[in-house]
């Protein structure tokens, strides 16, 4: 069977698994801890699909953002962004931080003595689906061995949503980038390739560049590439950066948001502990 479920469980589809003792751990390598990724209608079973393949692109395409995580590259790729950071300092990954325009999915925070010195946002944005990939979980378990073939779990067509997915992310960061330049910080968006091919077909990003530290919206560009042993790992292959008017411009939109340093700050000491810090 051809499947287009590429990694399920963190692990790839086409390495032997035991995969029915995955399905009964259901474990997620990049948090760590249990997958999180469950049926609505039943929430005791996690879906476990990480990437998927599709038929208008041949690369693979990651549809859960906890899969972006991998050996914690997409943080330690953002403390460049960190101007203030000195030797000494411990470095923290803070997830969770709510501010003008929404919550910011993770902080890479530079911490002396348990004050905030410095800090980048990053936000994370896969591909969402349309439909279901719950089918193509089951027929791939079927075809394992794990499952028997059965009518109840036919295979289903399913979709990517470029469009909504795109627009989603920009808007959010619209929201999100008045902020960060007016605190002077960095805020980044980390995403595959394939993402940013489409957005610069369907959007205006002539104001978009080559990363300049001075920017205040930068772009991390992530390849999905298969190793000699056919797992799969993340790779930076582009990085660009613009500023609140650029990322304005992309979408015709105006917008302010503007709070006080420090009631970010003290969100984010609140949060400081040993499971925060980012560990090599």
């Amino acid at each position: 069977m051809d499947s287009k479920l590429l990694e399920f469980f963190s692990y790839s589809t086409q390495v032997k698994q035991d995969w029915a003792l995955l399905v009964q751990e259901q474990p997620c390598r990049y948090l760590n801890r249990k997958c999180v990724k469950v049926r609505k209608s039943a929430p005791q079973i996690a879906i476990g699909s990480c990437t998927v393949k599709h038929s208008t692109k041949e690369q693979g395409i990651v549809i859960c953002p906890h899969r972006m995580l991998q050996g914690r590259k997409i943080f330690i790729d953002c403390i460049h962004l960190l101007s203030l950071h000195e030797p000494g300092n411990e470095l923290h990954v803070i997830s969770e931080i709510s501010i003008p325009g929404g919550s910011v999915d993770y902080f890479v925070v530079s911490v002396k003595k348990g004050k905030v010195k410095d800090f980048v946002g990053v936000e994370v944005q896969t591909m969402d689906t349309t439909g279901t990939i719950w089918g193509e979980r089951q027929a791939f378990l079927a075809s394992q061995g794990v499952l028997s073939f059965d009518a109840a779990f036919k295979r289903k067509s399913f979709g990517i949503n470029w469009k909504m997915t795109a627009k989603t992310a920009l808007m959010q960061l619209h929201h999100k980038i008045d902020t960060f330049e007016h605190l002077g910080k960095h805020l980044v968006l980390v995403m595959q390739d394939c993402l940013l091919d489409y957005m610069k077909t369907a959007f205006s990003f002539d104001k978009v560049e080559s990363a300049k530290i001075g920017h205040s919206m930068h772009f991390h560009v992530y390849a999905l590439e298969r190793g000699e042993d056919q797992s799969f790992y993340i790779d930076l292959k582009e990085r660009m950066s613009t500023d609140r008017t650029g990322l304005a411009y992309c979408l015709g939109l105006q917008g302010n948001a503007q709070v006080a340093l420090h009631e970010i700050v003290a969100k984010m000491e609140a949060k400081l502990s040993d499971s925060t810090l980012l560990k090599f």
